[in-house]
């Protein structure tokens, strides 16, 4: 007996099931922890649980009919995969295959099961990313409508556009891993999302103080050590191609953090390294060298930290005071961070692009897999980079815009204002740090009536925080 079937490596196999577990906890705990701890303390408790509804509910979504959309067969053109589930017998353990780059690239050496996979903590990271410009005012309901509407209009037509054999990807248009795909879509999906759901409340915008720094920094870590997952599994297969997607990922990552922090020192608002300063550079390190990861050689990591983070930071200080950014409340900047730092790690990888970069390996006759951008005498590939940003930045912008404004005429996009007063026990009934008073006003509230209301007919202040729990 054997227990491979004899298209099977146990050592691809095995990888790529690593590389979507350590992008799975990019997303869970990694974004609830790191979203969760820079948001004021009063919505801790939303964004955790927005993360970790998302990542459900992509996941039904994925397997049910997106997959197919973005990585079956050619449905709408070259421009939308056919629906269909990924649930039977064959779909998990079947030799994965996806239609329109056979021939294309070396056949798969592990399971569909493993590639569906795969695929899906890319789908569920991306809405995930862009909780981050409507927290503190989306309705909760509105946002589980949302989530499989948007995985299945935008995402999944990037994702066959470019991954899966689609227009782009069949005109050439390079993303590694998705620096267009994931974070030019959840910049632009973000900041649409902001404008039409509208800002936060004028407090809560001037007063938005991080709820706790130390699980900033255990969700950055762990999302920047897990990006070795999300760039080192795209080749899908563990060989040399992926040890240079995870050495360029931490390269540009290392630049693009340490660049943030001393432009903050030579010219930041209180020239001062500062952690989020710091957390904003290694975001944009990591989001630049996505598309390219294991396209461009070590200097070209280099220069895509050092790039992306520049420019990123003077957008941050600068471009956010002039319309429209400086009319819409993106709470934690990921258009910034996401959408921006995507835009250029995509358009250099049109520039720096290395022939040099074996992504797979030629036999006999057939020459190796390369790429090459307009540093190694291939202009064009910049002008294809160009258009299919430009094509990601439309569609999803105006998926994203329609699907909320018709979520809109049915019910109200944001929370009441009473209930963002508020926050987490009006919306949730549970804080992230109760206080000790509360802890014990609430046990002995199990035990006993609450106290007499005084004379003037107001409760006592503990009084009134045990209702609030209720």
């Amino acid at each position: 007996m054997n227990p491979y079937a004899a298209w099977l490596s146990s050592g691809d196999n095995a990888w790529q099931m690593t590389a979507a577990t350590l992008v799975g906890l990019m997303s869970i705990p990694a974004l609830a922890v790191l979203y969760g701890g820079l948001v004021q303390r009063k919505w801790a408790v939303n964004t955790m649980l927005m993360v970790f509804s998302t990542f459900c509910l992509v996941l039904i979504v994925w397997v049910l009919w997106a997959f197919k959309m973005g990585f079956g067969s050619p449905w709408i053109g070259t421009f939308l995969g056919k629906p269909g589930t990924v649930v039977g017998a064959a779909a998990e353990q079947a030799q994965a295959n996806i239609p329109s780059l056979n021939g294309l690239m070396p056949k798969f050496r592990f399971p569909q099961g493993s590639l569906v996979y795969f695929q899906f903590v890319f789908a569920a990271i991306t809405p995930i990313l862009f909780i981050g410009s409507v927290i503190g005012r989306i309705s909760f309901k509105v946002w589980l409508i949302f989530v499989p509407l948007w995985i299945t209009f935008a995402y999944a037509v990037n994702a066959f556009l470019l991954w899966g054999g689609g227009w782009w990807a069949a005109h050439g248009a390079l993303d590694f891993s998705g620096g267009y795909v994931i974070h030019l879509a959840a910049g632009v999906s973000g900041f649409v999302a902001a404008a039409v759901v509208g800002p936060r409340l004028k407090r809560d915008r001037e007063h938005g103080v991080p709820n706790n720094l130390l699980f900033v920094a255990v969700g950055a870590g762990i999302l920047w050590l897990g990006w070795n997952g999300f760039n080192g599994g795209d080749p899908y297969f563990a060989g040399s191609d992926a040890t240079a997607a995870v050495i360029n990922t931490n390269l540009a990552t290392a630049v693009a953090m340490m660049t943030w922090i001393i432009m903050d020192m030579i010219g930041g608002p209180g020239k001062k390294a500062t952690f989020l300063g710091g957390l904003n550079g290694m975001i944009c390190g990591l989001v630049g060298i996505t598309p390219a990861a294991g396209y461009v050689n070590g200097v070209g990591a280099i220069i895509i930290g050092a790039v992306t983070s520049a420019t990123v930071w003077f957008a941050w200080n600068y471009l956010s005071k002039v319309r429209p950014f400086s009319k819409v409340d993106d709470a934690l900047g990921v258009v910034y961070t996401h959408g921006i730092a995507g835009l250029l790690g995509g358009l250099l990888v049109g520039l720096l692009a290395d022939p040099g970069m074996i992504v797979y390996l030629g036999i006999g006759k057939n020459p190796d897999v390369t790429t090459s951008g307009l540093f190694y005498g291939h202009p064009h590939q910049l002008l294809v980079q160009a258009g299919a940003a430009l094509t990601v930045i439309v569609w999803d912008a105006l998926v994203t815009f329609l699907i909320l404004k018709g979520i809109g005429l049915f019910m109200k996009l944001r929370i009441p204002d009473e209930e963002l007063q508020i926050g987490d026990v009006a919306v949730h009934g549970e804080e992230a740090y109760p206080t000790e008073e509360l802890v014990r006003v609430g046990a002995a509230a199990e035990i006993a009536p609450p106290p007499p209301a005084r004379p003037d007919g107001q409760g006592t202040r503990a009084t009134e925080k045990v209702r609030q729990t209720e």
